[in-house]
């Protein structure tokens, strides 16, 4: 099989901006069919611009996506039957049951024996008891069940979750990832908008992004090997602390780097969390983006002669700015 065969998306070089800010910054990913993929970042890091892009409601400057093969704008029809997507906002209509909102939205799918499918639905998120009822008597987590319903209704290949388990009970939320593992055992891709650290860790690949670009993608085990662990270490009463690696691979020798011996009397280990991790990753790539942007705007304000002398002198050398 081939690498293009194994992926469910793929973007190449994806700009966006609204007048001076860069919501998609030259995006570039490749997400595998079957996978649970996150996305986390602060807010205004450009979640909801990649999902809009994807999905087709919001066409890019520039670059190239593909969906399942299809591209989001040019087959948006055609990629409508191969896609979910669960809001943030509950998009569901509250005075109708679940069986009733599930049904009117199979029937815009128009989905094959639509009144068995719902059933099957309803029986697969756990409705089944309550499907008569109105969605507003429903508690948050149920009513974020029935939205998750809605988006599977036409078996799509291809759901998008934003904010899936936000707000909700962890019983429910532990619930909710339960079924997201058995839609990828049949083969669905989910791609998961998400600012909590206890979901990223369920993906199965974490893309961290800031002010529209990408700081890192890899799985949510070895983003968290990039961090650092403080080590508290008491002796004769008097406690110090150092940081070492996250995972070192001798621990017993970075001890006596440290000059520690059978002296001590006690030593406490804090490593980083995937929190801790995001947010200094995110807090290295806004200063190296406002080291470029100072480079920038001191050139614009040069003449030609000027930017000559400052090319070449070791002051503007392009290593320091890497």
């Amino acid at each position: 099989m081939s690498i293009a065969e194994t992926l469910a998306i793929k973007i190449e070089e994806l700009f966006k901006s609204y007048q001076q800010v860069k919501a998609l910054n030259r995006i570039n990913l490749r997400i595998e069919k079957g996978k649970i993929f996150g996305l986390l970042g602060p807010n205004g890091s450009g979640k909801t611009t990649l999902i809009r892009t994807i999905i087709g409601s919001l066409i890019p400057d520039s670059g190239k996506i593909e969906i399942i093969g299809l591209n989001p704008v040019k087959d948006k029809m055609q990629l409508r039957k191969h896609l979910g997507y669960m809001p943030q906002l509950s998009a569901v209509y509250e005075e109708l049951s679940a069986f009733d909102n599930i049904y009117f939205f199979g029937s815009l799918h128009k989905v094959e024996n639509l009144s068995k499918k719902v059933e099957e639905i309803l029986a697969f998120t756990e409705l089944s008891d309550r499907a008569k009822d109105p969605v507003n008597t429903y508690s948050g987590g149920m009513k974020k069940r029935v939205s998750l319903a809605c988006a599977l209704i036409h078996n799509p290949d291809l759901l998008l979750l934003d904010e899936p388990t936000a707000a909700v009970d962890p019983h429910i939320k532990i619930q909710s990832w339960e079924l997201f593992r058995k839609l990828t055992s049949k083969g669905v891709t989910i791609v998961v908008s998400t600012h909590l650290m206890d979901e990223a860790m369920r993906c199965d690949q974490l893309c961290i992004l800031n002010k529209g670009e990408v700081v890192v993608v890899d799985t949510p085990q070895k983003i968290l090997a990039l961090g650092q662990t403080k080590m508290s270490i008491e002796k004769n009463g008097i406690k110090e602390i150092k940081t070492i690696s996250s995972a070192p691979k001798d621990f017993i020798k970075q001890l006596h780097s440290l000059g520690l011996n059978n002296m001590i009397d006690g030593i406490e280990l804090y490593p980083d969390t995937i929190e801790d991790i995001m947010l200094r990753l995110v807090d290295e790539n806004s200063k190296k983006e406002n080291t470029v942007d100072k480079l920038i705007s001191e050139w614009n304000k040069c003449s030609s002669k000027e930017i000559i002398e400052k090319f070449n002198s070791s002051k503007y050398n392009f290593q320091n700015y890497k």
